[in-house]
């Protein structure tokens, strides 16, 4: 599955990643998550997180918050307008998530977190209901406590992040926790973190027995990387530009901002031979503009010719 990232899987990216794969390779998407404060969140705000596309690729809708009747209204709403699957964050370590008692701040808490997912539960009976949680907050010792309150609040799907808050996004990860969280609960677990490659998702499986794998910061670098597929320099080249275009297109966005979201993805792009370590700091130090992108263009062109017969 494609994780859920703030400022990375709004729709145009997510679409355009789901357009790449059947559904029996990328089982499922989420969207940036959609912050719940002291109000239900309109129905137009959970819109625009959807996006316009829908796929047999399921998009889950991914709240986050700490108000019972506020979250509860909003996966109601969520749920009448079509979200196929509801998702709870209980994992962004964002100091914003601490202050409001939401996101990596329930990992203190496993009541709390439980009475969460039940109200949530309660509002939406019949929509698929998921948590995605961290390994814990300053250590794992909560880490069985943390899947079982999930389980016992209605959590039919358990996604485990393998860093605690504590450790954020550090390149370590530990899948010993994955397994500690599927030995504690019968729901299935996805599992989520230190995978960079294709076979690291069937690995991950075997080692942990999580039923799903769930990858974020390597989609970034490789699209691809839920089908194994080796893409070629043009077909990287169509991707970056598309995902230019489908900014340009929906949200009418300045080159200077289509750039910047261009750059997060080249801080990690390893899908063919496009950047490479030596010319990834000359790409980020261009200058944020349509420069950049024309670039892109000039190059997709001399690929193109180059495989042509």
């Amino acid at each position: 599955m494609l994780a859920p990232m703030e400022g990375v899987t709004e729709p145009c990216f997510r679409d355009l990643v789901i357009g790449l794969h059947r559904p029996e390779q990328l089982g499922g998407a989420f969207t940036e998550f959609v912050r719940v404060v002291h109000h239900p969140v309109p129905a137009k705000q959970l819109l625009e997180h959807l996006g316009p596309e829908r796929f047999e690729t399921p998009v889950g809708l991914q709240l986050m918050g700490s108000d019972l009747d506020a979250l509860g209204e909003t996966a109601k709403r969520a749920a009448e307008l079509g979200a196929p699957v509801i998702d709870l964050n209980f994992g962004c370590p964002s100091k914003g998530a601490l202050r409001g008692c939401a996101g990596s701040a329930l990992l203190d808490d496993p009541a709390a977190l439980e009475r969460l997912v039940r109200a949530v539960r309660d509002s939406i009976p019949t929509t698929p209901l998921s948590a995605k949680i961290r390994a814990g907050g300053d250590d794992d010792s909560l880490l069985v406590e943390l899947a079982q309150a999930a389980e016992a609040g209605g959590a039919q799907l358990l996604t485990v992040h393998c860093r605690t808050r504590a450790e954020a996004y550090r390149d370590t990860a530990d899948w010993d926790r994955l397994a500690r969280a599927v030995e504690a609960v019968g729901i299935p677990v996805c599992g989520n973190g230190g995978m960079s490659v294709h076979t690291d998702l069937a690995r991950m499986r075997q080692a942990t027995g999580c039923a799903y794998g769930m990858i974020g910061r390597a989609a970034l670098g490789n699209p691809w990387i839920f089908s194994g597929h080796a893409a070629t320099r043009e077909e990287a080249l169509g991707f970056l530009l598309g995902y230019a275009d489908l900014l340009e297109q929906r949200g009418g966005l300045p080159a200077r901002f289509i750039t910047a979201r261009l750059k997060q993805l080249f801080r990690h792009w390893v899908a063919s031979d496009l950047v490479t370590e030596a010319t990834r700091t000359e790409w980020l130090r261009r200058p944020n503009d349509e420069a950049f992108i024309q670039h892109l263009r000039e190059l997709a062109t001399l690929a193109g010719a180059s495989s042509r017969p």
